[in-house]
């Protein structure tokens, strides 16, 4: 009779958790088609970010505590600023990222039922007690040892646990996402998908010199790592995630390879000083730049990488994009406007960015140029062109 119970408590929870998901998926279906942009803001940087630029806010980073029962902030009072930005955009959203590179303490926890609860309920509490719309996981990575956490390779079941757990405490009011490796191998995404709202890729740190790091297509002058930014969306695709629950990464740094991230502004002042060349890839459609003997230096993201990949979120019907983060852009502001004029500003509500990525004639501003500085005479709808000066516009 125990028995019997316990299968019919178990298959209540399931339809319970199924029509949820259906309801999530309705909800998501009404809001879409404004498209979601996520701004990783760390913990240890001071600059505010503008919170009219994005939709979403995941602040890095929170962790699993040492009784792997609970769950903190760090630099809690930096939180409670961010969360303050609500006041200003009442429709943005912040979560609490939990992980990050070398942040251990999941795989202990999410092994324990008991604790994965407990995990899961301190997740609810704390974001009722700070103001935050959710919980994002970046647990870098389950069945990976890489960051320095000892994971089995069965790890993949308790990743699904975790993400179930989580979603029972969280209800339906508060959000759920995660940071996916660019490998969507190590999730077991079909069972995930019912309990998330959404997947932001990690289309970055692909590949270390020569290469690219977030190379978006694969050949070029520059060379590839084991995955590209298109070969790895359509691998989540094909592993399960609906294109309308997965958000591609943008990176808003310069990567050497060597453990080093430098801002766009950084990128900047070294072709300032004139022992740097920069250089476009139109394959790979990323630029790099290199010593001044053509020694491979840092591959990074501009305004015209982050464009075309904006188009290509529009065009593969991405929910959105996603980047890391929001202190690495330039003093213009340059990649965040954008990313905002590419997903979601009306085409009046474009903000200006002083300096071009493209170099335009004085008369830019009354026509419409590809990315490759072609004058267009037939726009296409939601496609991408250039106008004033550098201004990114969707076609009418």
């Amino acid at each position: 009779m125990k028995q019997l119970l316990t299968m019919l408590v178990a298959l209540l929870t399931a339809v319970a958790l199924q029509a949820q998901t259906a309801d999530r998926l309705v909800t998501q279906n009404d809001e879409e088609e404004g498209k979601k942009v996520v701004a990783y803001v760390t913990s240890w940087t001071t600059i505010m970010p503008d919170p009219m630029v994005m939709t979403h806010i995941n602040y890095a980073f929170g962790g699993v505590g040492d009784d792997h029962r609970s769950v903190y902030a760090d630099n809690l009072g930096r939180l409670q600023q961010i969360v303050k930005l609500k006041e200003k955009n009442p429709r943005l959203k912040v979560l609490l990222s939990v992980g990050g590179w070398g942040r251990g303490g999941f795989s202990p926890m999410a092994a324990d039922a008991d604790c994965r609860r407990a995990f899961a309920q301190a997740c609810r509490t704390f974001c009722e007690q700070q103001g935050l719309d959710g919980i994002d996981i970046d647990w870098e990575f389950p069945g990976d040892n890489s960051s320095g956490e000892t994971s089995p390779r069965s790890e993949k079941q308790n990743y699904t646990l975790l993400m179930r757990d989580l979603r029972e405490a969280l209800g339906e009011d508060l959000l759920l996402t995660m940071a996916s490796s660019s490998d969507p191998s190590r999730y077991d995404f079909r069972s995930c998908m019912q309990y998330l709202d959404f997947v932001n890729v990690m289309t970055y740190d692909m590949a270390g010199p020569p290469n690219h790091h977030s190379a978006l297509y694969r050949g070029g002058t520059v060379g590839n790592g084991y995955l590209v930014a298109d070969e790895s969306i359509s691998r989540h695709l094909q592993a399960g995630i609906p294109a309308k629950q997965l958000v591609m990464g943008l990176a808003f740094y310069g990567n050497s390879g060597r453990g080093e991230q430098i801002s766009l502004q950084e990128i900047k002042w070294k072709l300032g000083s004139g022992d740097y060349v920069d250089h476009w890839d139109d394959v790979a459609k990323v630029p790099y730049l290199t010593t001044k003997d053509g020694s491979f230096a840092y591959g990074y993201d501009n305004q015209q990488s982050l464009t075309i990949k904006c188009q290509y979120i529009l065009d593969r019907g991405l929910a959105g994009g996603m980047y890391w983060e929001y202190g690495n852009d330039d003093r213009l502001g340059t990649e965040r406007k954008t990313v905002y004029n590419c997903l979601l500003a009306p085409d009046d509500a474009k903000l200006s960015i002083e300096e071009a990525a493209l170099k335009q004639k004085p008369t830019a501003g009354r026509h419409l140029f590809d990315l490759s500085g072609r004058l267009v005479a037939n726009p296409l709808p939601r496609r991408v062109y250039i106008s004033g000066g550098g201004k990114a516009v969707k076609g009418i």
